[in-house]
């Protein structure tokens, strides 16, 4: 079993309207905080929203920008 395998398999562990932190995506992902805001004033990234003062995206948005990045993807030789 490869990391994306088993990231993917504890995004699993979320139902699909479950919302997520901007913490806990950055920390699925294992990228900084901070680089998901720069991703989402690029337009790059999962899809965030406003749930009052916070930044949150469904698991299931998280589950779909994911696929879309393996989807893309250049395989490695």
């Amino acid at each position: 079993m490869d990391v994306t395998t088993s990231r993917t398999r504890d995004l699993d562990q979320h139902s699909d309207g479950e919302l997520l932190t901007l913490a806990e995506v950055a920390d699925f992902l294992r990228v900084p905080v901070n680089t998901l805001r720069y991703w989402r004033q690029i337009g790059r990234g999962p899809r965030f929203f406003k749930m009052g003062r916070h930044l949150v995206t469904s698991a299931a948005d998280l589950r779909t920008w994911v696929q879309s990045q393996k989807d893309g993807a250049s395989p490695v030789a």
